[in-house]
């Protein structure tokens, strides 16, 4: 008996949607984006423009009008006046060290909170972020007072210590939430390889959490080199102030050099841009490991 093979029906395919026809939506979307991209960027070029004007064309035609001549004093006198090599070095050291010490006590503590045995974990982890929601006006005197009694009011180190353990109280809440689901299969695979609790930590956990850690670093340092109340109570000294500081300085009670000020805001700017221009791809792929993940 003759058996009759039907081939079996092949498959219709529908044709792939070109990406730039999925609808109108994607450009209204697109649209709005640019849109808020380019007022975001209107305080920027309104600074880059008031950078290069003469105290006579402020004064004389405003902030609106464009320059009469490439001005470049008002550089030229920040520059000099705030010693602004030096400020820059005590931002990039206390920002920088800010940075790498918050990123470190943050995974210790979230690696006790996260996966070891702590009880209590949730009132714990809630109380970092309630410490992380306080103002900082709230926490600037009982701060003074504390570093006077132990000597170390007017340094750089007593700047590092209070940011650190500001910045690591967001970084514990978000990396114990992190760990709080991680897969215990690894951590009982590293455990029935007889390996401790450091080596879990800096073998299973730390490569794991390399993107975010990368993340968490980007955003301690740009965060820490914008502020300016703690440092403006803290550092006194004109040696040991920082950027934000020294700008500030600029600007009297009854008196006010705008162009020099627009200048001043525009170097300052500069190093915290090539930072993030840097860095990131590595905060691009932080977010999209942490979006994969």
């Amino acid at each position: 008996m003759a058996v009759t093979l039907i081939p079996a029906p092949t498959p219709v395919r529908r044709p792939a949607r070109d990406r730039h026809h999925r609808g109108g939506s994607r450009w209204v979307v697109l649209a709005l984006v640019t849109v808020g991209a380019l007022v975001m960027l209107v305080p920027f070029a309104f600074m880059l423009l008031n950078a290069f004007k003469s105290p006579g064309d402020y004064s004389s035609a405003g902030p609106l009008s464009w320059p009469s001549e490439f001005y470049t004093k008002g550089l030229r006198t920040y520059w000099n006046e705030v010693d602004f090599p030096l400020k820059l070095w005590n931002s990039a050291l206390i920002a920088g060290s800010v940075a790498v010490f918050g990123v470190l006590v943050s995974l210790l503590n979230a690696y006790a909170l996260g996966i070891g045995r702590v009880r209590g974990r949730l009132w714990i982890v809630g109380l970092f972020l309630l410490a992380n929601m306080l103002p900082q006006e709230a926490l600037i005197y009982p701060l003074y007072y504390v570093a006077k009694e132990v000597g170390l009011y007017n340094t750089r180190l007593a700047v590092i210590i209070i940011f650190t353990v500001i910045q690591s109280a967001f970084g514990t809440y978000l990396l114990a939430s992190v760990l709080g689901t991680f897969p215990r299969s690894l951590l009982e695979a590293a455990a029935l390889d007889g390996a401790g609790k450091w080596t879990v930590l800096w073998r299973v956990v730390f490569p794991n959490l390399r993107p975010t850690l990368a993340v968490l670093l980007i955003f301690f340092f740009i965060w820490t080199w914008n502020e300016f109340l703690i440092p403006l109570v803290m550092l006194i000294d004109n040696q040991t102030q920082t950027i934000p500081v020294a700008l500030a300085s600029l600007q009297g009670d009854r008196l006010m050099d705008a162009p020099t000020t627009n200048a001043g805001a525009l170097i300052s700017l500069v190093p915290a841009i090539l930072f993030f221009l840097i860095f990131q791809r590595t905060l691009a792929r932080g977010i999209t490991a942490g979006a994969e993940k």
